[in-house]
């Protein structure tokens, strides 16, 4: 399937040249590359969380292909739905899918669904598409999008994702994308998201599973961080960075009705 843009014109620019130029906004040129297991990216509008964006796709040295988990919106489709074929269009390039690696996902987990219909209308992963376009035209995609999961299959899911990248002989990064609290004022909204921040600091999956749940943080891509987190730990993961923390009222001047951005690397 070649799966057309869904919210060109409305979370970025429609037009080519103007999306670059949005990018190159948000985007840290002289940043030092790190080579990462995963990242966690938000999912604005790049009005509001390209900045937070920009500043992790800057610092990371790019792989072969980026497996993009994010949360599915529309409730169309697969619970766990993987769209193993195809290409993805959006105005600044087209993105061919890691057919060998989506493959290989699927046989290791029997809680993912090889499904296109999640994926049409579904903007969490299509808004990472911009900034990696803006740095590689060559990058292939894994597109999983999670509706809901327990922690053990978010478990299995994850150390399936594992065992599959193991299986291939180019580099791979995890995408999480998420964005953190939805319309809290500013203050509690980054009370909020510190305590899902810490734990994945911590490396800590089932850390964040419980936090999410106990504090009711409206954390929307908590379950693809919980995959993506178990997924790193079984690739070895040491470490993880918070790059950068803002809320859309540091662009809106809105502080009363906020939607927290995280961007985090994790190696």
């Amino acid at each position: 399937m070649y799966r057309k843009p869904a919210v060109a014109g409305q979370f970025y620019y429609g037009i080519a040249s103007r999306l670059k130029s949005q990018v190159e906004e948000y985007i840290i040129k002289d940043a030092v590359k790190e080579k990462v297991i995963g990242i966690i990216s938000p999912h604005a509008g790049l009005m509001y969380s390209g900045h937070v964006a920009g500043v992790v796709y800057s610092s990371i040295q790019f792989p072969e292909t980026f497996i993009l988990i994010g949360p599915n919106h529309t409730g169309l489709g697969a619970n766990v739905s993987i769209m193993a074929s195809g290409q993805w269009e959006i105005p600044t390039g087209t993105f061919s899918i890691d057919e060998d690696l989506s493959r290989k996902i699927l046989q290791k987990s029997t809680y993912l669904s090889e499904d296109i219909q999640a994926h049409i209308f579904e903007h969490s992963l299509e808004v990472q598409l911009p900034f990696i376009a803006y740095f590689s035209e060559t990058t292939k995609i894994v597109p999983i999008t999670v509706m809901y999961a327990s922690l053990q299959e978010c478990k299995e899911i994850g150390e399936g994702i594992a065992d599959a990248i193991r299986e291939v002989d180019y580099d791979v990064v995890i995408a999480a994308s998420s964005d953190m609290s939805h319309y809290e004022t500013d203050e509690t909204a980054r009370r909020l998201d510190n305590l899902a921040i810490k734990e994945v600091l911590n490396l800590n999956p089932e850390g964040l599973y419980k936090a999410v749940h106990e504090h009711k943080i409206s954390m929307c891509g908590f379950l693809p961080v919980t995959i993506m987190l178990y997924a790193a730990k079984a690739l070895g993961a040491k470490q993880a960075r918070l790059i950068k923390y803002a809320t859309s009222g540091d662009v809106s001047g809105d502080y009363e009705r906020v939607v927290g951005y995280a961007g985090i690397v994790i190696k």
